[in-house]
């Protein structure tokens, strides 16, 4: 069965002096601020459709990557994901992914191919794929 999650935005005035509010179905954010000025300058406690681009697709593969270590016979202690996307108008160019983990038994190589695989079985990363670049840092801890 297809899970479905739904995120709303009220968007007020035109692109650059305008503001919005971003909310998700869930109703872990609610009403959170964004700004073209959010995106492209500081964030000053407001949030970007690629902040939250980069949150998805660091959940997305922390969760991949540990499905994938399993499916291997590997169980990690942590995964610790960033997850930087580069915005450069008008186009998101890159989502850089950083990850750092703790898997008893496991050493550094079998670890970075485990981790290249299970960015390919990221959701996040497949829906990205051919439109934006993806970079995978991977180490153990």
């Amino acid at each position: 069965m297809a899970a479905e999650r739904r995120a709303e935005v009220v968007w007020q005035g035109n692109l650059f002096q305008g503001s919005g509010t971003v909310s998700l179905g869930s109703g872990v954010i609610s009403q959170q601020p964004v700004t073209w000025a959010a995106r492209t300058e500081q964030p000053d406690g407001k949030t970007s459709p690629e902040e939250l681009i980069a949150g998805a697709h660091a959940a997305c593969y922390a969760m991949a990557l540990s499905n994938t270590l399993a499916e291997h016979g590997h169980t990690p202690e942590q995964l610790e994901v960033t997850a930087v996307c580069t915005f450069d108008p008008p186009k998101i160019t890159t989502v850089e992914l950083t990850v750092r983990g703790r898997v008893p038994g496991l050493d550094d190589a079998t670890f970075k191919q485990i981790a290249q695989e299970g960015e390919q079985n990221c959701p996040v990363s497949n829906a990205l794929r051919n439109n934006v670049e993806i970079r995978l840092n991977a180490e153990l801890a």
